[in-house]
């Protein structure tokens, strides 16, 4: 969309029959399911890329911020509703400690500092280390705190670890551990209290369509159903990629598949210097999930558009994950029921159940998810629900479909069905992280959260524009000039929660 704004002539090849990959839809007998994401954040972020390109993303979409976020439910107790606003939110934290309660405001107030002094640093390029210290870095670096994790970082706030909890679970949008995930991460919590929780309307493919349609106005091309076999490179430099039909040429090529794969399956080793195939094995990974896609006769109006299940003991389940040799016996679980909000989700007196385990990604000794295993999951899955309070339902399930993690590989190209790419700990973000301007060959350009700034829609979106004009800028510096300035954080509407 960007690019063909910026007059590019530009092709997507996709290989899959449409567009979306795992922001995309799962539809089947009635029933449309969000194939991954199932909410946005930072909804402006999207409007402000429409803008950018002449465009009023609001007659594209449409979005639905929920009054509440989610259902948080910690095994043994208690249920909290977790709602957008600041007075309900406390009244709900209160249920844990009141002591808690009272230093919400707090963590916000001290949140929203740091996500200003640290936006400017998700808009722009790591290209070295010289880049990390540059000046808004150094600006957000007092409230970084990088050696903490981000409940350490909780803890100068909340006594209760479940407080910590429900103010660091969101640690899994990356695949992380609260109890891993380096300090800066207290933003995820904090955005979700500030800027609320969306749903799109008819699902997250929703949103992938309405920028697809805006990009065929820019002329952009949609070749559906064509794999890229492997790029085609002449003296270190991608000169277009290889398909069923042979060679198609490029001036510039833009990789938005999964880095490790991509890299590992589409490019030579010997082409590569920094991200050699030994230096890629050796990285860090997310978590994978299973995921069970179940649609239900009848719906579940006493259940939130979201849950949330916390295991009772979430540190020790979380380290079965890391360990990846066996399933947790008492896993986490998230659950979207979106029919409370979206009825366009399946037909008339039915409704959806999405529900996600967190589970090891694959790797030397891990699980091996074969009919048994998957059985084994699926079986475990429903018993949490129920745990859950969502009862019984196996009774009512009309339609099914599993993704293991070596579905999320073999179905949908992700390396070692890591859904959340490579881990965000101190030695893989920043100029650590493979570049925008990918470093080790001429006229590729990543995008997705394999490069800077990392995982989750906002900052995917937010990398695509970073990506976006330095392709521009080599390719065409008179339109680079005139391109319009990066999104502002200080433009965000005020925050909705008091």
């Amino acid at each position: 969309m960007l690019l063909g704004h910026a007059g590019a002539d530009v092709t997507v090849y996709e290989r899959h029959e449409r567009i979306g990959g795992r922001s995309g839809a799962i539809e089947a007998e009635g029933f449309r399911f969000d194939v991954g994401p199932t909410f946005f954040l930072y909804p402006e972020i999207l409007r402000s890329l429409f803008r950018q390109c002449g465009l009023d993303f609001d007659r594209e979409a449409t979005l639905e911020r929920l009054d509440d976020h989610y259902d948080l439910h910690f095994e043994g107790g208690p249920k909290l509703r977790i709602s957008r606003h600041l007075s309900r939110l406390k009244d709900e934290i209160a249920k844990i400690s009141t002591q808690d309660a009272e230093n919400v405001a707090s963590f916000i107030d001290e949140n929203r500092k740091k996500l200003s002094l640290f936006g400017p640093v998700l808009q722009r390029p790591f290209n070295s280390l010289r880049d990390v210290f540059r000046l808004d870095m150094l600006r957000a670096l007092p409230l970084l705190r990088p050696h903490r994790s981000v409940d350490q970082d909780l803890g100068r706030y909340f006594k209760d670890p479940r407080t910590r909890l429900a103010f660091s679970f969101q640690s899994k949008y990356l695949g992380m551990s609260p109890y891993r995930c380096p300090s800066l991460f207290t933003i995820l919590g904090f955005m979700e209290h500030e800027f609320g929780i969306y749903h799109p309307i008819g699902g997250t493919q929703a949103v992938m369509e309405a920028m697809a349609h805006a990009a065929k106005q820019f002329g952009v091309e949609f070749r559906f159903n064509t794999p890229i076999r492997r790029l085609h490179l002449e003296k270190k430099h991608a000169r277009g990629v290889i398909t069923d039909r042979g060679m198609e040429p490029a001036d510039a090529v833009v990789v938005n598949a999964d880095f490790a794969r991509a890299m590992t399956k589409l490019v030579p080793n010997r082409a590569r210097k920094r991200w050699r195939d030994s230096v890629i094995a050796q990285k860090q990974y997310s978590c994978s999930t299973f995921m069970l896609y179940l649609g239900l006769e009848g719906a579940l109006p006493e259940q939130g558009h979201h849950t949330v299940f916390l295991s009772k003991d979430y540190e020790q389940n979380f380290a079965e994950i890391e360990d990846g040799r066996f399933l947790s016996e008492s896993p986490s679980l998230y659950v979207q029921n979106a029919g409370v909000t979206d009825p366009t989700q399946a037909p008339v007196g039915h409704s959806t159940l999405y529900a996600l385990m967190p589970v090891g990604h694959l790797k030397e000794k891990s699980l091996v998810w074969d009919e048994s295993l998957t059985r084994q999951a699926r079986t475990l899955v429903l018993a949490r629900l129920k745990d859950a309070g969502f009862g019984d339902i196996e009774p009512r399930i009309r339609f099914e479909k599993i993704i293991t993690p070596q579905n999320w590989e073999d179905d949908y190209d992700v390396h070692r069905g890591a859904v959340f790419n490579l881990a965000h700990n101190l030695g893989q973000m920043l100029h650590r992280r493979p570049h925008n301007r990918f470093e080790d060959i001429k006229g590729i350009y990543l995008v997705g959260g394999g490069t800077h700034p990392g995982s989750g829609l906002p900052v995917i979106f937010e990398g695509a524009r970073i990506s976006s004009n330095l392709l521009v800028q080599d390719l065409a510096p008179q339109k680079a000039r005139e391109r319009m300035p990066f999104f502002s954080f200080k433009r965000y509407p005020t925050h909705d929660i008091a």
